[in-house]
């Protein structure tokens, strides 16, 4: 046939794009196809974006375990990361210096890969008080500004204390709550990865 002019290569190739994560990421007690990650890439493709996420959740990961499995977790080839990690060390008590100096360690890490990141913020349970909160919350809000990335301020916005779109067990979100943080979040993800394929 004549006439037809070749897609380019960046349209033809998707952006591939890995979620790293814990529980929230995984999917949690819901079926695979209703995992963040399944939703997010339907969802940008219903709009037209040629990408492919896959799903690098881990239920119970902390910031620790996931810089541990960093390298294995996101192969070569990757173009961006959403990052997602943090939940647990908060459920726990951690010291927030110790989840900064992780997450830190894991987007100087992608970066130095060429890896361009979006960094999911979390917040902190009432219970944990006022001063634990204020340390935890703005490790997100540093480091993005401290490497220069996307920042969604909190992942699971529109979801906690809504008991229609969480598990019974208050935590996790169920299918309506993955559903509610895919729609939140893709103006976010849509800037992100539109930026990306403008530089392919």
């Amino acid at each position: 046939m004549t006439g037809l002019a070749p897609l380019p290569a960046s349209a033809q190739t998707p952006l591939r794009i890995v979620a790293f994560g814990d529980s929230l990421t995984a999917g949690y007690g819901l079926p695979p196809e209703s995992a963040f990650p399944v939703l997010l890439e339907a969802a940008l493709r219903a709009r037209g974006h040629n990408v492919s996420i896959a799903n690098a959740g881990v239920s119970g990961d902390t910031t620790t375990g996931g810089l541990a499995r960093l390298d294995w977790s996101v192969p070569d080839g990757t173009d961006a990361v959403i990052l997602e990690l943090g939940a647990n060390d908060m459920l726990r008590g951690i010291d927030p210096a110790i989840a900064r100096q992780a997450l830190d360690a894991v987007i100087t890490r992608l970066k130095a890969r060429n890896i361009a990141v979006l960094l999911a913020g979390m917040r902190a349970a009432p219970n944990l008080g006022q001063a634990y909160a204020e340390r935890f919350e703005k490790i997100y809000t540093e480091l993005a500004s401290k490497h220069d990335l996307v920042l969604y301020p909190f992942f699971l916005d529109g979801v906690t204390g809504d008991n229609a779109r969480v598990l019974p067990d208050g935590l996790h979100p169920n299918e309506a709550g993955v559903k509610t943080i895919v729609e939140r979040i893709l103006p976010t993800v849509e800037k992100f990865i539109v930026s990306l394929q403008a530089a392919r």
